[in-house]
């Protein structure tokens, strides 16, 4: 299994005006991202809530969680966002994927624009 990890600037909002370019590494499976927690309270972001995480070994951690957003190639967009330990790896998850209107594919390993449907847009006739 291959793995992707690209540069993406994280801000508070999408008006900050300061802003980070973290590593991260891609993970399609995982829900949230995870940034380093002092990098968020650097840029302004603050937790608003605690949430336990399932880890791939059974067991689970208590993290804190708040929004940044997200912003690759110049596309960007709000989502949750993990406040990460000592230890944890920065990961970008499938809520901030969505967010930039991003999927990974799997077989090239590496980042393309989602196709954005709209089902509820159909002619009448």
């Amino acid at each position: 299994m291959g793995l992707t990890s690209i540069k993406v600037k994280v801000k508070k909002t999408r008006q900050s005006r300061k802003s980070r370019t973290v590593d991260f590494l891609v993970d399609s499976g995982a829900v949230y991202s995870v940034v380093e927690a002092t990098k968020l309270r650097v840029l302004g972001c603050r937790p608003y809530r605690t949430e336990d995480f399932a880890l791939a070994d059974a067991s689970t951690i208590t993290r804190r969680v708040g929004d940044a957003y997200f912003e690759y190639a110049g596309v960007g967009g709000p989502a949750p966002v993990i406040f990460g330990e000592p230890g944890d790896v920065n990961l970008l998850g499938v809520t901030a994927l969505e967010a930039m209107r991003l999927v990974l594919d799997p077989f090239k390993r590496e980042l393309r624009p989602m196709t954005m449907p709209l089902m509820g847009a159909v002619p009448f006739q």
